[in-house]
């Protein structure tokens, strides 16, 4: 089953700065959501708890 999902044209921009080349926005979130299943929280450099 295929869903739209509408999202804001400021985090569509954000969004694109992110993208590697040739890379969509549904591969992208796909290995967001990847990570956090992984690991249970999204990593961000510099950041320790």
């Amino acid at each position: 089953m295929t869903y739209t999902l509408e999202i804001s044209d400021d985090l569509k921009e954000r969004l694109d700065g992110h993208l590697e080349e040739d890379e969509s926005h549904e591969e992208f979130i796909a290995e967001l959501l990847s990570m956090y299943e992984t690991e249970g929280t999204f990593l961000q450099e510099g950041y320790s708890e």
